[in-house]
């Protein structure tokens, strides 16, 4: 019998973190031990696996009788079986009941192959355990096994070094890294090349920064638009309306680069950026549905959306408005707006009374312009509007007020006091905003609803700005039941006015409205229907083949809800609906008089409502690009 050194090892399988035991053979059984030559091997069957002991370090081995062959898990020894041990381990598996019959032909295949000349998988095997000890056939003579050796690759190393010498054994095995070392040099290279031509590229290649002026002026001086530094929001004349896209490219800087340069478009006056990162609350691809509103954002999302030079200037000029028209004390008033020192009447069209709607509903646009009470032009006013509405808060959370549509005034209370915390941590408005979102809990009806006063039960109107002021509390991680949330769902289900839900009516068993449907369908947009839910494709296209801007209709209230739906959904319908939607919005806007930079009212409620509340929707309409992000996809904010 010949040894010799081979990488195959048979693996006992220890407990975990401990030394595998080396099993002591049993005694032999009678007729099956036995002493042979000069070498004692002690051979057993392991139920029908034929195990010997090590010849170099005596631990147990089980034999492939398909090659005659056994592996050391231990030393790494191989032994091949002579002749005289194969037929003695056909006997010893004949003595136990099992077949031989295919060692014959195994055998002859495997001595008619090559010796293997690389390491050979190792299998893993059973636990061993010895069952008896047996006698087998005595091993040959040493100079036999010295002639059958094959040695494993640590003795074949060595044996190399032996006869060629170290250096040469080393250069040989270090070539054959060679070329992988190579490929990885030149990957990594092309890499750190790549890397240094998109961080260093030169700043003129690319886009350039948009910039506007508040006053737009078709004027032109010698070598492109005269620079008009002054902000006069009183001003009017239009060029026409450009879309970003169209003036995006890289041109020389200058004043003759743009209608003026005031400011940056998405950085008005004193703006800068919010203190607390916006695009790290969860929202639509990653980014929090408040991070267009970032200053850094609002350009390149606007550019992308389809806002143009003149839409832009619009909301400037509506905000201008809003901020000149607020009341000593911090508050807006829908019934005595043009009471203002600065006013003194000036301003027509006033509506109900009902501060807490008038102070929410005109702080909606300045935070949708990234506007906070810490940064910003207007942080003055936002910092005294905000104080306002804390202070005319209840201890219940109550905002409704005293006045026309209380439920509707603290929906739209207590959506501003929600964004205004999500955009800015300030720990002073946690408890106000969670405080209102309670509110709206405990005011909620059986049927999932809320209408004029609480628990009353709901219409699909007050359900709307009820369920967006739920959203915004979840956008700002405050606590919003889920339980509430499914409620409402239920009611829209009521109110819907065909199986797909894809037109709604304003109270359950109602006909169908155009007004209701926009809303309800913003609100299955945020409580979690997809892009392509079959109720909110075909409700969008009805919305648009019916009712589209170009209608006529002039509700600013149905504009402000189907604006928001089409901008999510995106697409065809979102392309046809703004560019009508815009443009409508922006030539309709006061030009004369201290009205300028408003909305007269007209449609709808918007009697009702009065000149600001035409105005704040109005302005919510143009800042659609970046005020939420789209639910559906993916908007770069860089």
């Amino acid at each position: 019998m010949s040894t010799t050194d081979s990488s195959f090892e048979m693996e006992l399988v220890p407990a975990r973190g401990q030394t595998p035991p080396l099993p002591a053979p049993a005694e032999p059984a009678p007729g099956e031990s036995g002493e042979f030559g000069s070498l004692r091997l002690r051979f057993w069957l392991d139920g029908e696996v034929l195990s010997c002991a090590c010849p170099d370090c005596k631990s147990p081995m089980s034999i492939r009788l398909w090659l005659m062959t056994a592996d050391c898990w231990r030393c790494g020894a191989s032994i091949e079986l002579t002749e005289e041990e194969e037929r003695e381990a056909k006997r010893l598996l004949a003595q136990r009941g099992l077949s031989a019959e295919i060692l014959p032909a195994a055998l002859e295949a495997a001595r008619a192959s090559p010796p293997p000349t690389a390491p050979q998988p190792r299998p893993r095997p059973a636990r061993i355990v010895p069952a008896a000890i047996v006698p087998v056939a005595p091993p040959a003579p040493p100079a036999r096994q010295l002639a059958a050796a094959r040695p494993g690759p640590v003795r074949a190393r060595i044996e190399a070094i032996e006869r060629e010498g170290a250096v040469k054994v080393w250069f040989r095995d270090s070539l054959g890294f060679l070329i992988a070392w190579i490929a990885s040099a030149v990957i990594h290279m092309a890499l750190l090349i790549l890397l240094a031509f998109v961080l260093f590229q030169p700043l003129q290649d690319k886009e350039r920064p948009l910039t506007l002026s508040v006053r737009i002026s078709d004027r032109i001086s010698e070598g492109g638009f005269e620079d008009e530094p002054e902000l006069d929001p009183l001003n009017f004349d239009d060029p026409g309306a450009m879309r970003l896209d169209d003036l995006a490219k890289p041109e020389p800087a200058g004043p003759e680069a743009g209608f003026g340069v005031p400011f940056e478009l998405g950085a008005l006056p004193g703006l800068e950026p919010a203190p607390y990162p916006l695009g790290a609350l969860e929202g639509s691809g990653g980014k929090s549905p408040f991070a267009g509103r970032s200053p850094e954002s609002r350009t390149r999302i606007a550019l992308r959306e389809g806002a143009t030079t003149a839409s832009e200037a619009a909301v400037t000029r509506g905000l201008e408005w809003l901020a000149r028209h607020q009341n000593a004390n911090g508050s807006w008033s829908l019934h005595a707006f043009n009471q203002h020192p600065d006013c003194r009447g000036k301003c027509r069209s006033t509506g109900v009374m009902s501060d807490t709607a008038g102070t929410a509903l005109a702080l909606l646009p300045f935070l949708g312009a990234g506007e906070t009470h810490l940064k910003g032009r207007y942080k003055e006013s936002v910092q005294k509007g905000l104080d306002w509405l804390v202070s005319a808060q209840s201890a219940n959370g109550d905002l409704q007020g005293p006045g026309f549509g209380r439920m509707y005034a603290h929906g739209q209370a207590a959506i501003v006091l929600c964004e205004a915390f999500a955009l800015t941590r300030d720990e002073k408005l946690r408890k106000p905003a969670q405080l209102a979102l309670d509110f709206i809990v405990k005011a909620q009806h059986s049927e999932g609803g809320w209408r004029y006063a609480p628990r009353q039960q709901g219409d699909t109107s007050v359900v709307g700005w009820q369920l967006m002021a739920l959203r915004s509390g979840q956008m700002a991680y405050l606590n919003v039941p889920e339980k509430v949330i499914d409620a409402a769902k239920q009611y829209l289900d009521m109110a819907q006015c065909d199986y797909t839900g894809s037109q709604y009516a304003y109270m359950p068993g109602h006909g169908p409205s155009h007004v209701m449907t926009a809303e309800a369908l913003l609100c299955r947009q945020y409580t979690g229907w997809p892009a392509n839910h079959v109720g909110l494709t075909t409700g969008c296209d009805w919305l648009l083949k019916e009712h589209s801007p170009n209608k006529g209709s002039g509700d600013v209230y149905y504009y402000y809800y189907a604006t928001q739906v089409m901008h999510h959904i995106g697409g065809e319908r979102w392309k046809k609906w703004n560019d009508e939607m815009r443009d409508l919005i922006v030539k309709s806007q006061s030009t004369e008089g201290h009205e300028a930079g408003s909305w007269d009212p007209r449609g709808g409620h918007s009697g009702s409502g009065g000149r600001l509340y035409q105005t704040a929707l109005s302005i919510c309409i143009l800042e659609v690009y970046y005020r939420h992000m789209p639910l559906y996809r993916t908007v770069a904010a860089e």
